[in-house]
């Protein structure tokens, strides 16, 4: 009989099996090994996305262009600049970086700023004519930069050596595409600059009938109009720009300056109030533009304190000045600004400290007493910051001969004034003596503080008016 095998109650035990052992403990060291590079980033996971996604030229370059468009220049300068570092061989980023460099310049508000931009744009458009010689937009832009840093220039003669260069790539730009819209607009605007006022309408026609469509040439067309006191037509072309590139404040701030001018031609008071509102409205408008776009821009409220100082409204005009400092409060050029508001306002006390930072520089502390008439107060978010002092150049040398004045009026109360009063009227006089209204000012100033220290006014005399400035151009 057959009977099943009883089951015993438990397994039997399985006998280890050293090799299985060894390739489990190999596993396990492995797998430990896998997880700390892991961890440590030594070892990058399968499929996994790259941390930084590369992006193509083409993609900087649409971004740069939209930037542009919506008025942030520097954003635009700032993408163009990433498109050159992912391909620094493609001339035509270089080109539209180096144009937008050049309009950029126009929102800075010193010599020293200007050219340094300016400079920046040359750069940019001669490593584009290395890339692309025979380039005829790389050529029109170049002359484009060269004739705005002629108009920055310090001296004649460094102005005339730029538009001679600006005028020769203009025509090379011409020579390699005679239809380029670009180029023609361009030259047209060195026409002017070279008073050729009569070829520049001439050129500038031609642009206008073969590119309405492009902004640089209404903008050019408005100049060539502005130069030839032609300030309505010249604002009617700044609007057919605007309409193209709708957010560009360069474009608002020349619109109100030329309502400005046709105020200060006007002999009639109710148009000439008209006209003054007119323009403040346009400088508003860039200003409105910066802030939606958070753009922290002193032109547009240094423009609103010119014009207010100009309607002889000089408290709104200093509100409006300080305002800009709020922005850029380590510009001497907004403290000269400032102190000659003071000046025409008589406020002479008030004028001293401002142009001090303009003419000679200031440190933090003094900053404070500029701005603010007292120290900085941390709690109400005030703080001082360093002021480097201007050049003299034909910008700044109204800065000079305002300080110095002030200064000397004080002397017979102060006669320490004297000394730096005539220090400065001593440099302007050396500089631009041949000016005949500048060197009637030096002069009443140097009789002033030659009196105080040949003793002949006493040291409690009133203190005289300073010889006022002539009135600027708007």
């Amino acid at each position: 009989m057959n009977l099943n095998r009883r089951r015993t109650l438990f397994h039997e035990k399985r006998h280890s099996n050293l090799y299985r052992m060894f390739a489990w403990v190999l596993l396990i060291l492995a797998a430990i090994w896998v997880t700390s590079g892991v961890k440590t980033g030594a070892i990058t996971p399968l499929f996994q996305a790259t941390m930084t996604p590369t992006r193509t030229v083409q993609s900087y370059a649409l971004e740069g262009d939209a930037f542009f468009i919506a008025g942030k220049l520097e954003a635009a300068i700032l993408a163009y600049q990433d498109a050159i570092d992912t391909d620094p061989t493609d001339a035509e980023i270089y080109t539209k970086l180096a144009r937008i460099q050049t309009y950029s310049s126009s929102l800075l508000t010193t010599d020293t700023q200007k050219q340094q931009r300016l400079a920046e744009a040359l750069q940019s458009i001669d490593q584009a004519i290395v890339l692309a010689p025979d380039d005829s937009n790389a050529h029109a832009v170049r002359s484009f930069t060269l004739d705005w840093s002629a108009s920055a220039a310090t001296t004649d003669a460094d102005r005339q050596s730029l538009l001679l260069e600006a005028d020769r790539a203009a025509t090379r730009a011409r020579q390699l595409d005679n239809q380029n819209v670009l180029a023609q607009a361009f030259y047209a605007e060195i026409l002017v600059d070279e008073q050729k006022w009569a070829q520049a309408e001439q050129v500038i026609l031609g642009a206008l009938e073969h590119g309405p469509e492009v902004m640089d040439v209404h903008r050019v067309y408005a100049y060539v109009l502005e130069s030839t006191g032609q300030y309505r037509q010249a604002i009617e072309e700044y609007q057919r720009a605007l309409e193209i590139n709708p957010n560009l404040t360069f474009l608002y701030i020349s619109i109100g300056a030329n309502y400005r001018q046709l105020a200060f031609k006007s002999d009639i008071t109710s148009q000439r109030d008209q006209l003054y509102e007119q323009a403040l409205e346009y400088f508003a408008k860039a200003a409105n533009i910066n802030k939606q776009l958070d753009i922290k821009d002193p032109v547009p409220y240094i423009a609103i304190a010119k014009t207010y100082s100009q309607k002889g409204d000089f408290f709104a005009a200093a509100l409006n000045i300080k305002q800009a400092l709020e922005f850029d409060p380590a510009n001497a050029g907004i403290y000269g600004q400032l102190g000659v508001i003071y000046f025409k306002a008589r406020n002479y006390e008030s004028a001293i400290p401002v142009l001090k930072c303009s003419v000679r520089g200031c440190t933090a502390d003094e900053s404070c007493l500029a701005r603010y008439e007292t120290a900085c107060d941390a709690a109400q978010g005030q703080s001082g910051v360093a002021v480097t002092g201007l050049d003299l150049s034909p910008n700044t040398v109204v800065y000079y001969y305002t300080y110095g004045s002030v200064l000397a009026a004080f002397g017979p109360r102060e006669p320490e004034y004297c000394i730096e009063a005539v220090s400065v009227l001593d440099q302007v006089q050396a500089g631009y003596g041949n000016d005949p209204i500048i060197s009637s000012i030096v002069a009443d100033g140097l009789a002033v503080c030659s009196l105080v220290n040949q003793q002949q006014i006493q040291t409690l005399t009133p203190v005289p008016t300073p010889t006022l400035l002539p009135t600027p151009r708007p």
